[in-house]
């Protein structure tokens, strides 16, 4: 069973910094052979798509709306992945969910993706 456990939520003021982490455990999921993802969900809003890094790569992807602030990363020693945030602003507010396990139908569509984590906080006040 694959299991992902975000942390690093919180409520910081616009312009600041949060760094979002993820682990990742399971049998064979391991952060370096499998594609991980971020995306946030808002209040009222649909699930979107934030960033992903590529199995086996260090190719990225972002959303239009992050690109530039925002940085994901992973650790394969430690089996982590992590979004540095930046600049943030109040649309930034959302739940964040870490997610693996992508079928290949579209990156940018959650219901491509097979496993999730529970989600962190994140509030970012004007």
């Amino acid at each position: 069973q694959v299991h992902l456990v975000e942390s690093g939520g919180g409520l910081v003021q616009a312009g600041g910094s949060l760094r979002l982490s993820c682990a990742a455990s399971g049998l064979r999921v391991t952060v370096s052979t499998y594609s991980m993802a971020w995306f946030r969900q808002a209040p009222g809003k649909e699930r979107e798509f934030v960033a992903t890094i590529y199995r086996s790569s260090d190719t990225t992807d972002y959303t239009d709306s992050v690109k530039g602030r925002f940085t994901i990363s992973r650790d394969n020693y430690q089996n982590m992945v992590y979004l540095q945030m930046n600049s943030l602003k109040p649309d930034d507010t959302a739940v964040y969910y870490c997610t693996t396990g992508y079928g290949g139908t579209g990156r940018y569509d959650p219901n491509a993706w097979a496993y999730w984590g529970q989600g962190t906080q994140v509030t970012i006040s004007s």
